[in-house]
């Protein structure tokens, strides 16, 4: 005799990147367990592969977890996980003050949201007629990195990675028309101003963003600490 099954319960979400509303479940023990060993193992290639195949399990395959954005696939990770196992945590927050006092804060994950910036846009403009057109950064963009690399490689893998157009007039160069070459020599030509108008596009980009506050038990003083990013969410 076959054994019972069970069913999960179904909830629903709306898709930062789009407006989409979306249902999806809680995640199961067996999702659960590659998810754990993947976190013991310290890989990140090994920890965005268990957070992909989770995403998408979770939403019925209706999220393509391999092209979505980072913050659509961390806010549908963080609304998983409250509904699977508890809408609050506890993480420990450093002190700003002092920079070394920690002080355990719980957390309600349903409060945390992507935020948008006013007036951000996708397309930099490098000249008045060279125009760059970015996508936004996906899971597998840090597959690539070799282990231990700087933030400044780390910068400028994401960066060359997510360019999705140049536009010179009329003129369109596709990614898929462009080597790792071209785009190499293509950013060494930027001047300063026009690389730091490239890197306030990422800045700017929608993120997983909060604000708390927490008082220093040893001073006293009231601290707001801003949270950003999966990682500060989960300690």
């Amino acid at each position: 005799m076959a054994l019972p099954k069970l069913n999960s319960p179904t909830y629903q979400l709306e898709l930062p990147s789009t407006g989409e509303k979306l249902k999806f479940r809680p995640f199961l023990i067996k999702e659960q367990k590659i998810l754990m060993m993947a976190q013991e193992s310290g890989e990140d290639v090994q920890l965005f592969q268990a957070m992909k195949g989770l995403v998408t399990a979770c939403t019925f395959g209706k999220v393509d977890a391999e092209n979505s954005p980072v913050f659509d696939i961390e806010y549908l990770f963080l609304q998983i996980r409250a509904k699977s196992v508890g809408e609050t945590t506890t993480i420990n927050i450093i002190c700003p003050d002092d920079g070394k006092t920690q002080v355990p804060y719980e957390l309600n994950i349903e409060d945390i949201s992507v935020n948008m910036t006013e007036n951000h846009t996708n397309i930099v403009e490098l000249t008045d007629t060279i125009k760059v057109h970015f996508r936004y950064p996906i899971l597998s963009d840090m597959e690539g990195l070799k282990s231990g690399a700087s933030e400044m490689e780390t910068l400028f893998h994401v960066i060359n990675n997510c360019v999705h157009e140049i536009h010179d007039g009329d003129d369109v160069y596709h990614r898929v028309d462009m080597s790792e070459k071209e785009i190499d020599e293509f950013m060494d030509s930027l001047s300063t101003t026009q690389f730091e108008s490239i890197t306030e596009f990422f800045q700017t980009a929608p993120k997983l963003r909060h604000v708390i506050n927490v008082t220093n038990p040893k001073t006293k003083k009231k601290n707001e600490v801003v949270l950003e990013g999966l990682q500060d969410f989960l300690g």
